[in-house]
């Protein structure tokens, strides 16, 4: 039997971590397996933004608050385990997306560091010539950090801002989000209803219903 290749998702400590969220239940509930990796700052800036605090079971955590199946095709990573399924490029996967990405973390991939499962992961999504994009939501953009969007451009990756679109008229907080998600998903090819096109129709989906 044809088996789907996973998708690798990082959360890092980006303001906008609602953005990880909104693409791992999207994902989820379509069945796609993916490969989860979540940064300590996504989890300060969840406290801060959306008054989440997990425990040490995170992968279940997640899971119930997204009303997602306990069954759902979940993998969670540790960034220290270098021993990761991820962290090589034997392994195969559709590519990765780290949303949000933080400053820190663009510099970081950027540079070609390692010392992290998530800058690692990037490293051989890369090197491997898979699709990477990077989702920031800093503004503005200092000089050195123009600078770093040109190197992972250069390098093969796709870096996206999270400036949601107006023209399909977005009516809650939770449409702009899946316009932004959505977006995203269009670099890997998935074909999804989040957001009305320019001249098509779209479905509604439901969303994070906590945002």
């Amino acid at each position: 039997m044809e088996r789907k290749l996973p998708f690798v998702l990082a959360i890092t400590g980006a303001s906008g971590s609602v953005y990880g969220l909104r693409m791992l239940q999207y994902l989820l509930e379509i069945d796609q397996p993916v490969e989860l990796l979540v940064s300590r700052g996504a989890h300060a800036v969840m406290k801060e933004e959306m008054g989440l605090e997990f425990g040490l079971d995170l992968k279940a955590e997640l899971i119930k608050y997204l009303s997602l199946p306990a069954t759902s095709p979940l993998n969670l990573h540790r960034l220290d385990d270098y021993g990761a399924s991820v962290a090589s490029g034997s392994f195969r996967t559709l590519g990765m997306a780290v949303a949000p990405c933080s400053i820190g973390t663009l510099g970081a991939i950027a540079s070609g560091l390692t010392d992290s499962l998530i800058y690692r992961a990037a490293a051989v999504t890369l090197k491997e010539r898979r699709s990477l994009v990077v989702l920031l939501r800093e503004m503005p953009f200092g000089q050195i950090q123009l600078k770093q969007m040109v190197t992972l451009s250069e390098a093969g990756a796709t870096v996206a801002c999270a400036s949601p679109g107006f023209y399909h008229k977005p009516q809650s907080v939770n449409d702009m989000i899946d316009f932004v998600v959505g977006r995203v998903l269009d670099q890997f090819g998935f074909d999804h209803s989040l957001f009305k096109r320019w001249k098509e129709d779209a479905k509604p989906i439901h969303g994070i219903t906590s945002v």
